[in-house]
């Protein structure tokens, strides 16, 4: 699927507020209600955009404490052996990496001593030698299902 500038407009349209309305995008993007549907529908069927969620504040609702954990695992252990360890609720994102961990978790929990008790029952998973955590401090920046600004787009 081509996907233009239009696109990538109603795109980040649609990232800043899901719950704009095709009227409201079409007037941001120069287009009229019906075509932003036909776009936003063929968006979809193509999987660019695979959904629509609410955009919460995990502090407020008490998972304070953000992490990052490097996992060290035993020989061929698969991707989705790591991807299992989505069964914990705290699992925020994992991800396969280079350099010497074979892949990285992103933990939330409401506390360091829950954030601990995550680390350990992750660390007696049968494919995990070793873990290696930072605890996040502060957060700067945050971006989530966006095109970077100026950036080209497949197709282009």
């Amino acid at each position: 699927m081509a996907f233009d500038e239009l696109d990538r407009r109603i795109v980040a349209a649609l990232v800043e507020d899901g719950r704009a309305t095709y009227a409201e995008i079409g007037a941001r993007v120069g287009l009229s209600a019906p075509a932003v549907k036909r776009r936003v529908d063929r968006l979809r069927v193509s999987g660019a955009v695979t959904g629509f969620s609410a955009t919460v504040d995990p502090g407020i609702l008490g998972w304070t404490t953000e992490a990052y954990v490097e996992l060290f695992c035993r020989g061929r252990t698969s991707p989705s052996d790591i991807a299992a360890l989505g069964k914990y609720p705290e699992v925020a994102g994992a991800a396969t990496i280079t350099g010497e961990a074979d892949a990285l978790l992103h933990i939330r929990a409401a506390d360091v001593r829950h954030f601990e008790q995550v680390v350990e029952r992750i660390g007696a998973e049968p494919f995990v030698v070793r873990t290696r955590s930072v605890i996040v401090l502060s957060r700067l920046v945050s971006r989530a299902g966006v095109l970077p600004p100026n950036s080209r787009v497949p197709g282009d």
